[in-house]
């Protein structure tokens, strides 16, 4: 399986046209780049939902276990998790119609990505976000 990421010009469009960003494995360590990632996209003007079982809140947002305990629709997953946990999010994702998937740095499973894929959610996979963000579309927000 050859996966590809979307060209670095849908992923800066992607990224514009999007507003709220739930972090699956979002940290409450300020020393950890989950945290450092989300925190710099809050300051961009994202609105950042911590997906996190066991920590109450994050980055001033309430926490939620799971996906499916969102009260709301999200723009986008990002997944910092270890590649193994990404078909279960996958599968998530598809039951609750994320239209995005964002994997991390290091996250790699081409095959949950290409199921996403099949489903219709645009999925970008080993690459950091606020690195493109700031790469690609500073100021985008």
């Amino acid at each position: 399986m050859n996966f590809a990421n979307p060209s670095l010009e849908e992923i800066c469009r992607m990224l514009r046209g999007i507003h709220t960003i739930a972090v699956v494995g979002l940290s409450d360590n300020p020393a950890r780049p989950s945290y450092r990632v989300a925190q710099a996209m809050q300051q961009h003007g994202y609105r950042i939902v911590p997906v996190r079982p066991l920590v109450q809140e994050v980055l001033g947002e309430r926490a939620y276990p799971d996906l499916e305990n969102l009260p709301f629709k999200v723009d986008m997953v990002d997944v910092f998790r270890a590649s193994e946990h990404v078909p279960a999010i996958v599968d998530s994702c598809i039951a609750l119609g994320v239209p995005r998937l964002w994997l991390q740095d290091g996250v790699v499973h081409e095959k949950a990505a290409q199921r996403a894929r099949d489903a219709g959610i645009t999925v970008v996979m080993d690459r950091c976000m606020w690195r493109d963000f700031s790469r690609l579309c500073t100021g985008a927000t």
